[in-house]
């Protein structure tokens, strides 16, 4: 078992106070249900695509969104994303199991390094250990003899702590990395342990809340909350404060709505197509198409009819010379 303390300090009182608040108007906000499955999608793509640059993956959310999530298998990075993307789904339909055992543990990383590692779903099978610059090891791992106890010991804590939620999930995820299970993909797998203990906890936050993003745009301090030490209150700290962050900012976003307009019930991208059309007036179909240039232009021609029907865009002229408005 590896030895790991933490302390409740003030911040960690504020911030849990904070993320009880926000769960009660979360748990109340009124029936959104366009609004609201638009900003899950966004949510879960931020979670997929904000984890993996974590780790050095230089692919952005615009491109992904642009670009798509499938069919990607030549290009390691998208398929990085695109296979987060798919577990991170699984945990929000509730399609996994809702404790963290040592083989679901298993599982998340095969499904996560899917056709980019032979080791997907296999513990590691060497020492490993964090070095400066200078070639010094400043953390050494346990020996990989013992990871199978180790994560046995992990998952119980997952499972059975009597911890807050929002801390066990910050625990699990400190612990994750110390033990370092498998050879690649660990801090993906450790985030994604805890949006499960989040989830299964009453704090999911219904899925609209991405501490991903909050961590990727806050590395250097997340690297500083993981230094190699086993004291684990400055990253449930960071963790908390992520939560928090992310939270207050979807809140933001549905501001005081009560109530859904017709374009709420539109497709992200038939919302972007819009979007350029208003922004502007009488643009080519070829226009369009310049910003979708992975989507078959049978699809944006679909998409365009769609909102051609529904009222918000005017066909006007013929053959090469139409051109749209909104």
């Amino acid at each position: 078992m590896i030895l790991c303390r933490w302390k409740s300090t003030k911040r960690i009182e504020k911030l849990l106070s904070e993320l009880e608040t926000l769960k009660a108007v979360f748990d109340h906000l009124p029936k959104l249900p366009h609004i609201e499955e638009n900003l899950r999608r966004e949510s879960l793509l931020k979670s997929s695509v904000y984890s993996a640059r974590i780790e050095g993956n230089p692919t952005s959310e615009s491109q992904m969104k642009l670009e798509g999530t499938f069919g990607f298998k030549k290009d390691i990075h998208r398929l990085e994303i695109s296979n987060l993307l798919a577990v991170y789904r699984k945990i929000e339909a509730g399609r996994l199991p809702k404790k963290p055992t040592v083989e679901v543990i298993k599982s998340l990383h095969r499904l996560t390094m899917k056709d980019l590692s032979p080791m997907a779903g296999q513990f590691r099978q060497e020492p490993w250990a964090i070095f400066n610059q200078a070639g010094v090891a400043l953390y050494l791992a346990p020996p990989h003899l013992k990871v199978p106890a180790l994560v046995e010991n992990l998952a119980q804590i997952a499972s059975q702590g009597k911890e807050a939620a929002p801390i066990k999930a910050a625990l699990v995820q400190f612990l994750f990395e110390k033990i370092h299970p498998f050879a690649d993909g660990n801090g993906r797998v450790g985030r994604l342990i805890s949006s499960i203990i989040l989830k299964n906890n009453g704090y999911g936050m219904r899925g609209l809340v991405s501490f991903e993003e909050y961590t990727d745009n806050h590395r250097s301090l997340y690297y500083e909350a993981l230094e190699p030490n086993n004291n684990a209150t400055l990253f449930i700290e960071f963790f908390l404060e992520s939560l928090v962050v992310q939270a207050n900012e979807v809140l933001i976003k549905i501001g005081n709505k009560t109530e859904e307009s017709s374009e709420d019930s539109l497709l992200p991208r038939r919302q972007e197509i819009l979007a350029i059309i208003r922004d502007h007036p009488h643009c080519s179909f070829d226009f369009i198409s310049r910003r979708f240039p992975t989507i078959n232009p049978k699809t944006l021609h679909y998409d365009l009819a769609q909102l051609i029907k529904s009222g918000f865009v005017r066909k006007l002229g013929v053959s090469r010379g139409t051109v749209y408005q909104a």
